[in-house]
């Protein structure tokens, strides 16, 4: 795993949002360090929006998307970060009438499995 300083603002990230470090393995190497410095060290660092707010982005695009496996991910992400869950199902039936009423039901299905925990 890289030890840039992109690298490490990235798994500060990542450890605030899910609770852990980048876990090597889980991706291939250089995905994962790609991952770690652009998308969480440099987007989700960015100045203008809160990490709450980037999460509740990403969720809305990962449910449009239909992304269920990276959808719960986000949602134990938002979990983490103390997002109530009516704030993510109030999000769920915002989306229902943008992205359609069968991806919004999976997502509040994915809130029910992750909230209720």
């Amino acid at each position: 795993m890289g030890n840039s300083e992109r690298f490490q603002k990235g798994a500060a990230v990542i450890k605030k949002l899910f609770g852990r470090e980048p876990q090597p393995g889980s991706m291939q190497a250089d995905f994962l360090d790609i991952t770690v410095e652009n998308l969480f060290g440099d987007i989700w660092t960015r100045p203008g929006l809160a990490i709450e707010e980037r999460s509740m982005i990403t969720l809305s695009a990962l449910t449009v998307l239909g992304r269920e496996n990276e959808i719960k991910i986000h949602l134990h992400g938002a979990k983490n970060l103390g997002i109530p869950r009516e704030k993510i199902e109030e999000i769920m039936i915002h989306l229902a009438h943008y992205g359609g009423w069968p991806v919004a039901v999976s997502g509040l299905k994915l809130v029910e499995q992750v909230y209720s925990k």
